[in-house]
Parts: structure tokens; sequence; C-alpha cells
């Protein structure tokens, strides 16, 4: 009608404010829906271990094809399975209570030294190279700052000398170290591990491991490669170390002031 406009009676201010809270909430439950497809279902701590899922149903399938050739990975339902041989007993069955090691922790990778199941395969950068290799396999790399490792013996946390630092593994894109490589062998035979760069302290005349001690560095778990390490190896060697920060000594378990 003349005079009138087509939203006279309607409230433009209050619809709007309407949609942006439909539309945030959507958009709540999409990013939460999405963020659950690693790691879901839940399941309770009891002995059925029944599916939890919570507020949020879980996403749909969705596929990703992974690069380099290594095939494809749905998710959420085909994820990796998870580790069941956890050498873990409950202390209570009421929840929240605190799981016990029945066995070594160390060996078992459980508490401090617990390990998730990666893909034992090696990590690559983008252009479908290993990203970690040994600086000695690298000629384009050289040390140039800093205290060289390399020939300085590797004390333990017991105070034991148990081998001399013989090559570090560089993070190649990141032109970072992040592995020492020791020989265990006074000699040089070859029985190398390799040590976490931060669970090294590099001093001048040598490298310390405070984390584990001397009798623990042939338990340290080894690649399959000699040059080349796996993320699940990854996994498997930095939670010995870190696990040792716990169990490496009976001592350390006991209550500290």
């Amino acid at each position: 009608m003349v005079g009138q406009t087509f939203f006279g009676n309607f409230d433009l201010a209050s619809a709007a404010i309407w949609a942006f809270w439909v539309f945030f909430a959507l958009l709540v439950y999409y990013l939460q829906t999405e963020s659950m497809r690693e790691g879901y279902p839940l399941e309770d701590e009891t002995e059925h271990g029944t599916p939890r899922e919570g507020l949020f149903s879980l996403a749909q399938d969705k596929t990703f094809k992974l690069p380099h050739g290594r095939g494809e990975v749905t998710v959420p339902s085909g994820q990796r399975p998870d580790r069941t041989d956890i050498a873990l007993e409950r202390s209570s069955m009421s929840a929240g209570s605190p799981y016990i090691p029945t066995g070594d922790p160390m060996v078992d990778g459980v508490g401090p030294a617990s390990w998730a199941n990666r893909r034992d395969v090696t990590e690559l950068d983008a252009h479908g190279h290993a990203k970690i290799r040994p600086m000695s396999q690298l000629p384009d790399f050289a040390f140039s700052a800093g205290r060289d490792p390399r020939g300085k013996p590797v004390v333990a946390g017991d105070g034991e000398v148990v081998g001399r630092i013989i090559d570090m593994w560089v993070d190649i894109p990141e032109a970072l170290v992040r592995y020492l490589a020791v020989d265990l062998n006074p000699e040089g035979s070859g029985k190398i591990r390799l040590i976490p760069m931060t669970m090294a302290r590099i001093k001048s005349d040598r490298v310390t491991v405070r984390s584990i001690y001397s009798a623990q560095f042939e338990g340290v778990p080894q690649t399959k490669s000699d040059g080349e390490i796996t993320m699940l190896e990854e996994e498997k060697i930095t939670a010995w170390y870190a696990g040792g920060t716990l169990y490496a000594d009976p001592k350390r378990i006991e209550a500290q002031l």
C-alpha cells in the first residue's frame, strides 16, 4: 500500500540476531562432530567397555587419500586399533581410580612410558622423502654452531659412561637435530641406540642423559633401518626415555618433598 514499506511491521534486527544464533549453534555442532574423528567413540572404564558418545553424535565416515601412494584412511570408523596388551590393573573399581603396572612399565610401555600406536612407516616431507635421517648420510648438512656432540662420551643418570656419540639424526625440513646416535660398544661394533635430543644435555666434555641408567640403554627400542626411523619407532624410543624419569629407579616413584 502507498506509504507503507514491505517490512513495515517486521523486526529486522530481531530476525538478524536469531539468524546469527541459529548459524552459531549449527557451527558449534559441526565443529564438535568433526573434532570427533580421532579417538572416538570413547569407552567407559568398565569390564564391558561400552561406547560412549556424549551429547554430540559421531561424524559420518570420511575417507582421506594419503599422499605419496600410502593408501587411504577412513575416520572415525577406520582408525588404528587401540593397544590391547596394556599391563595395567585398576587399583579400585571406583571411577577415576589410578592404574597400577603389573610388570616392567618401561618394557610394557605404560604410564609415563606409554606410546601411541602410530603407523610403522617413516614420516615424509612434502616431496615424499624421509624427514629424519642421519647427518652422516646428508652431504648438504654440516655442523655450524654450538657444541658438536660427536665423539663425546655419554653419561647415564647413574654416572656411568655407556658409550659415545657417533652421529646426529636431523629433521631435514626443519633443519633441527632430533636424535643423537650413541654406540654402546667402546670398540665401535655398531650397537647403536638413539637418544631424543630433548632428553640429552651436551656439555663441554660429555653428553648427559639423566632419565635412564646405564643398564637401561640396552633396552632402548631399535630402528629397523640404519638410515630411517618410523613414526612408531619414534613413539617407543621417546617413551622409553620419558618413562625412565619415573621408573628408572624405584626411589623415583616414592613421594618427594
